[in-house]
């Protein structure tokens, strides 16, 4: 083996190791595939951000200015939680229910979202719905009303 062989062959096993040291984002949807510029993705990063993190930033920059001063005056998420969706979990998974409906949502200014919403509290199985209406603010996706489970 050659000098510049072995270079080459050690420039590659560099790459190839250094590549596999990103860590790659969890995807968003039931098969981890949602497109991060549809209203389905923004509604499931929001509850997600209610749910999932320690505090409510990321969920306040998912949400219209509305949403963003209701989330303010409620300051944690236990109490967005317990008072505005009026669902607790422990664990939770978090998916878009799609209606069948083969829209595209670049063009529209609104957007309803179903979510169906499954996991545990104080050890009983919770499953629910709730409607997450989206509007576009500056280009972007943002959450304006959360509405209760409309099919009961």
């Amino acid at each position: 083996m050659t000098t510049r062989m072995k270079c080459a062959l050690f420039g590659l096993l560099t790459l190839f190791f250094l590549g596999g040291c990103q860590e790659k984002e969890e995807g968003l949807g039931r098969f981890g595939m949602l497109d991060d510029s549809t209203p389905e993705y923004t509604a499931v990063a929001f509850l997600r951000g209610i749910y999932e993190d320690d505090n409510l930033d990321f969920a306040k920059t998912l949400a219209s200015k509305k949403m963003k001063r209701i989330l303010t005056r409620y300051h944690t998420n236990g109490n967005v939680q317990r008072h505005l969706l009026n669902l607790k979990y422990d664990t939770v998974t978090i998916t878009p229910q799609s209606a069948g409906s083969v829209g595209r949502s670049e063009f529209a200014d609104k957007s309803t979202v179903t979510i169906f919403l499954s996991g545990m509290y104080n050890d009983n199985k919770v499953e629910d719905l709730r409607s997450l209406n989206l509007i576009k603010e500056g280009g972007d996706w943002k959450v304006n009303e959360i509405e209760a489970d409309t099919y009961l």
